[in-house]
């Protein structure tokens, strides 16, 4: 199989982001569905590994004013995983205000996650909805989001 951790994420993101009348199914409840949509035991595993990390994140990062007009200097690991691109476009989120600096390390947290050998600003897109997805008070970011994702999306297709 060539699904990796990011396409079992994308599987439940876009199989749960509707469902808000329905409680939350368990860990049991949602390996079935994944085995049966035909996901791996080892991506499913990295996959609820990675949902895990990214409710860790919400707890450990606090925004400080002081922050707001710092520099990211990004460390040799991180420049290894995020092209120029990746991190241009991580920086255009956070210029547009769809990211402030503390989801901004919770994205780079969750793209390096992934351990897949090549990200890319796809993948940061996707990333980025379920983080903003997952935060309260985050909806008219995800909302802006949502928009930049899919109007690309369409206008790629013509």
């Amino acid at each position: 199989m060539k699904e990796n951790v990011l396409d079992v994420l994308m599987y439940l993101f876009e199989t749960y982001i509707d469902a808000d009348e329905e409680p939350e199914p368990d860990e049991n409840e949602l390996r079935g569905e994944l085995v049966r949509a035909g996901f791996g035991n080892s991506e499913i595993d990295r996959a609820l590994d990675w949902l895990d990390g990214l409710a860790e994140n919400h707890s450990g990062v606090q925004f400080h004013p002081q922050t707001g007009h710092g520099m990211r200097i990004y460390s040799d690991l991180e420049l290894d995983r995020l092209d120029v691109s990746c991190r241009g476009f991580i920086a255009h989120l956070e210029q547009i205000g769809i990211l402030s600096p503390p989801q901004r390390e919770i994205v780079i947290d969750r793209l390096l996650a992934l351990e897949t050998p090549d990200i890319d600003v796809e993948q940061i897109k996707w990333v980025v909805l379920m983080i903003l997805f997952s935060q309260p008070g985050q909806e008219q970011a995800y909302a802006r989001m949502e928009d930049l994702v899919f109007e690309e999306e369409n206008t790629s297709l013509h």
